[in-house]
């Protein structure tokens, strides 16, 4: 598994593995049912402590993106409620307007904007 972390960035470790997982899903790179390697494996090719790996599997797993089982480790599960993905969502979204208005940045070109992004996922 291809995983390329920013030891560099401000962003914690943690949360550049969890947000590359969910981009490797949407890219169909990752499929439903399929199982991640193990948190020691993982910590080992990626270069990170254990406990790091540990807590993006399970911030993964409370945001509907994996489940963790005994036999067959971190599995991809996509389970959600469209209506509370969409509140948890709200708050980024908001600010992620905002910041555009600030700059400037206009409602068609914002569109545009996000219309590219979910294209590159989509590829």
């Amino acid at each position: 598994m291809l995983i390329e972390i920013e030891f560099n960035q401000e962003e914690a470790i943690y949360m550049q593995l969890r947000n590359h997982i969910i981009k490797m899903i949407a890219r169909n790179e990752l499929q439903n049912g399929q199982s991640l390697p193990s948190v020691r494996q993982l910590a080992n090719e990626i270069g990170v402590n254990m406990h790091t790996v540990n807590k993006a599997y399970s911030i993964l797993r409370q945001d509907g993106f994996l489940q963790l089982d005994k036999h067959r480790g971190a599995v991809i599960c996509i389970e959600y409620d469209k209506q509370t993905h969409h509140n948890q969502a709200y708050p980024n979204m908001e600010m992620f307007v905002a910041e555009a208005i600030c700059k400037d940045i206009s409602l068609m070109e914002l569109q545009s904007l996000v219309e590219d992004v979910y294209r590159g996922m989509k590829k």
